[in-house]
């Protein structure tokens, strides 16, 4: 059971390692939203996620016994790399299953701290069945990600450290995966604070706790679909969900296009670079119903590889119209391009890359495609820039941009 004892022992015995996330002011998500929001980095940690909390508090209460026998878990990254991190320092044996979708760079920081990775299966549930099986067969010491009330009161430590810093909190908006954070966060906030709101997240493609809540009773979803890969869970953890129900006041659904936005939004005002499933209490802020209320944002990770970061900021500068394409169709004669040039530059377009099609018709005196993409500042600048194409003889059509690249 999660005692406020309990909690307390858990958020000294995380104190030798962890980083003590201080919570951030942000000007920018408190005049767009009209709340006070502040937000809590774990993408920060040294693990790059908060998920070290609960894996390194688990560990230490194990025997010794248990810890020589060999550790196992399942994650889709950051429970792995705490674990092994942990694991490490207690100088114990750790094998990880992780689905094979897992971005790279949270596979390679696992093996960094000298665990065993196995990659099997696409989503999170699956890696969770195989590592079972191998506990089993091997009679290793199995740590699971949420749904243990042990590693879930590891988590809540983060509730200690915002009310330490925030103690008149209003709202706390937790992300939510299987709910091990949300069980934690929620069960220790409403011990110190009963009024206090706790709002859960989850991707719309994966609220396996949404439906869960909706039914009384823990559901497995058919399958998932979400960007926010730490989130991709189809079921919910069954011993932490009584938690949830009790101290969770709600649940917010996001979907992935609204944590493209977010990611952008905290790349540009804040420099943090967080993951998509931290990204989902970001994105949930325009979703309150409130005004003038002191909102904490739990940033849960920033575990991201550079490819993933790359297509999620190339899709964002389309989402927000600072990069769009046009095609337009002009006479193959010297002197168009640069006329069609001088137009976007008048305006202060800056032209990231041009198609010249020779061959879009047969009569060529009369029809050359050109396809443009460009940079604008959002969307009122974009469509001077379409309208002064027009203006000039021009028809432009807006189209998909290929790649900004």
């Amino acid at each position: 059971m999660m005692t406020l004892e309990k909690f307390e022992e858990a958020t000294e015995a995380v104190k030798k390692v962890i980083l003590r996330t201080k919570l951030v002011y942000s000007d920018y998500f408190s005049d767009t939203t009209g709340n006070k929001v502040y937000l809590k980095p774990e993408n920060m940690q040294f693990t790059g996620a908060y998920k070290v909390r609960g894996a390194y508090y688990k560990i230490s209460t194990l025997s010794k016994e248990d810890r020589e026998k060999g550790l196992i878990t399942s994650s889709a990254g950051n429970h792995a790399q705490g674990v092994a991190y942990a694991a490490k320092l207690y100088n114990a044996k750790a094998t990880i299953v992780m689905p094979t979708t897992t971005p790279l760079i949270k596979v390679n920081r696992t093996k960094s701290y000298g665990a065993e990775v196995i990659l099997h299966g696409n989503v999170y549930d699956d890696a969770y069945q195989h590592a079972c099986k191998l506990a089993k067969e091997k009679g290793l010491t199995f740590i699971h990600p949420f749904d243990d009330e042990v590693v879930a009161t590891g988590q809540g430590s983060i509730a200690m450290e915002i009310f330490k810093d925030l103690p008149t909190v209003d709202i706390i908006l937790v992300p939510i995966g299987g709910g091990g954070l949300a069980a934690g966060v929620s069960t220790l906030a409403k011990l110190l604070n009963p009024n206090v709101k706790i709002i859960g997240v989850e991707p719309a493609g994966a609220n396996c706790m949404q439906e869960s809540l909706k039914t009384g009773h823990v559901v497995t979803l058919p399958d998932v679909e979400t960007i926010a890969d730490g989130t991709a869970v189809k079921t919910p953890g069954s011993n932490i969900f009584p938690y949830i129900q009790k101290n969770v006041d709600d649940i917010i659904a996001i979907d992935d296009q609204e944590l493209i936005v977010a990611f952008l939004d905290m790349i540009e005002n804040h420099k943090m670079v967080v993951e998509n499933s931290g990204l989902l209490t970001v994105a949930a802020l325009k979703h309150l119903n409130c005004k003038n209320k002191k909102v904490v944002s739990i940033l849960s990770g920033g575990n991201m590889d550079v490819i993933t970061v790359s297509s999620i900021v190339q899709h964002g500068l389309i989402q927000r119209e600072r990069v769009f394409t046009v095609t337009v169709q002009l006479p193959d004669r010297p002197g168009e391009l640069v006329n069609v040039a001088s137009v976007i530059a008048k305006e202060q377009g800056n032209v990231i890359k041009l198609e010249h099609n020779q061959f879009v018709s047969i009569n060529r005196n009369s029809a050359v495609e050109l396809e443009i993409t460009m940079e604008a500042y959002g969307h009122d600048h974009k469509e001077k820039i379409v309208r002064a194409l027009k203006n000039n003889g021009y028809n432009p059509k807006i189209v998909q941009p290929k790649s900004i690249y």
